[in-house]
């Protein structure tokens, strides 16, 4: 599979939520300080990503 979303903990042992694509990591979330709360923010980004509106500040 060429994405994906990775559950990882951080050096602080909070959980974090990364999205790799093709091995290179395109984001990674803040930490959560529970699994649930990882796996909700990768169920939001899901279902509210498709649809987020492009803010281009480079003008």
């Amino acid at each position: 599979m060429a994405h994906k979303f990775e559950i990882y903990k951080d050096k602080a042992g909070e959980f974090r939520v990364r999205f790799k694509y093709n091995s290179e990591t395109m984001f990674s979330t803040e930490g959560y300080s529970t699994k649930a709360s990882a796996k909700n923010a990768i169920e939001s980004i899901k279902k509210n990503g498709p649809d987020a509106p492009i803010d281009d500040t480079t003008d």
